[in-house]
């Protein structure tokens, strides 16, 4: 259950705006926002350790461990080493590095058979203790680890495959994002569509385009309009856009994207074949992606703040305090540092 991250920087400007105290822009509000999610996920590790240490309610939904521990499990997630997405995957072959993702390690395992062994960690001095015993030596039934320089050193040394292992752990939050486009009067409107680096961005492709219809061919394209052209084929793995294009006199006049699919790269070539524009033979129109053709490279696309819904309030709070702090406006500054300290107070009581 995430925290739209439209919602809180709608609400923010309708704060900062109701008193005419200022304006953060979209590129401060990210920033900010990133900072505040990531000083609230923070925080949950230590409140955790010091709700352990009170008397709880017998109440589940009122248990401040469990919620505390409930708002942890939106981060909480094992490596895919089949995910396409380097940051959860194990690389090396002993020692494993971990993913790049990992926050706070949990477990490792070790699954080669169709039983899941679970790794003891140890330090060097009680690995090199451990070792000297044929008994407590390392076996793959008893398999141990140290834990440095984010790899995974394990033991026995003839446990090499990464298909192996599991790692179970808390991952870092990743930074937010209110994507957007500028519309016709210099105004930010919110890109309504997830992020995704690889997809191609709505509207003008920004793309080098090749054009190869071919006049002297028996059947020529037609002119036209045509809407949610998909392409024939592609020089890389992406797929899934759509194309609004416009050709008028045999030349193609504007290209637009309406679905920005995903899995492109920057110098894929894009081929659309001319029966798609009502002519035949060996032409074709091929558009070539630039770095400005996808969201990585544009400031289109949305990604919410990952912390649990019950932290909109606590998550607009702490913008504000930070919004005071930007336009040097110490009313602000004080009014949100006075809403917080209560909360916290109420919380940790």
């Amino acid at each position: 259950m995430s925290v739209s991250v439209d919602t809180v920087y709608r609400t923010v400007l309708l704060i900062l705006n109701k008193e005419q105290r200022g304006y953060m822009t979209p590129d401060e509000f990210n920033k900010i926002g990133s900072q505040v999610q990531r000083e609230i996920f923070e925080r949950y590790f230590e409140d955790i350790n010091q709700q352990v240490r009170i008397q709880q309610s017998e109440f589940d939904y009122a248990n401040r461990v469990y919620n505390t521990d409930g708002k942890i499990a939106e981060f909480k997630t094992e490596n895919i080493q089949a995910s396409p997405a380097d940051e959860k995957t194990i690389t090396g072959t002993n020692p494993f590095t971990v993913p790049s993702e990992l926050y706070r390690l949990n477990t490792i395992t070790y699954e080669a058979g169709s039983d899941i062994v679970e790794l003891q960690r140890v330090t060097r001095n009680e690995y090199y203790n451990i070792a000297k015993s044929k008994l407590t030596k390392p076996t793959k039934s008893c398999p141990v680890y140290l834990y440095e320089d984010n790899k995974a050193i394990v033991y026995p040394s003839t446990i090499v495959s990464a298909d192996d292992i599991k790692m179970q752990y808390v991952k870092k939050p990743e930074d937010i994002r209110w994507g957007y486009t500028v519309g016709a009067l210099g105004q930010y409107l919110f890109s309504d569509y997830i992020y995704d680096a690889t997809s191609l961005n709505i509207g003008n492709a920004l793309i080098y385009i090749d054009e190869n219809f071919d006049p002297a061919d028996t059947t020529p394209v037609v002119d036209g309009s045509y809407t949610n052209i998909s392409q024939s084929s592609t020089s890389g793995s992406g797929s899934g856009a759509a194309f609004d294009i416009e050709i008028l006199g045999g030349q193609v006049i504007s290209i637009n994207v309406v679905t920005p699919g995903s899995g492109y790269a920057v110098g894929d070539g894009i081929t659309f074949d001319a029966s798609l524009f009502g002519g035949s033979g060996p032409s074709e129109l091929i558009l070539e992606l630039q770095e400005a053709s996808l969201f990585s490279g544009s400031q289109q696309g949305y990604i919410d703040f990952e912390l649990h819904n019950s932290e909109r309030a606590e998550i607009i709070l702490n913008v504000l305090l930070y919004a005071g702090l930007v336009i040097r406006d110490p009313a602000i500054i004080q009014s949100a540092m006075n809403q917080i300290q209560k909360e916290e107070v109420n919380e940790k009581q």
